[in-house]
């Protein structure tokens, strides 16, 4: 009986920790991809800011 228990305790401990490095894996390539959007999105945003206040501009010359 003794054995039993250890072998569930181990291969829960394994399960979870398992479980933990597909998370942390999963967090760290969202996190590249969400670091190289917000960087496109920066830049197209300023564009079209830019492009507004010119358009805006033309109302005050």
């Amino acid at each position: 009986m003794v054995d039993n228990k250890g072998q569930t305790s181990a291969e829960f401990i394994l399960l979870v920790g398992g479980i933990i490095v597909i998370v942390l894996l999963t967090l760290m390539f969202y996190r590249n991809y969400i670091t190289g959007l917000s960087g496109e999105i920066k830049g197209e945003e300023v564009s079209n800011f830019n492009g507004k206040l010119d358009s805006l501009s033309e109302y005050f010359t």
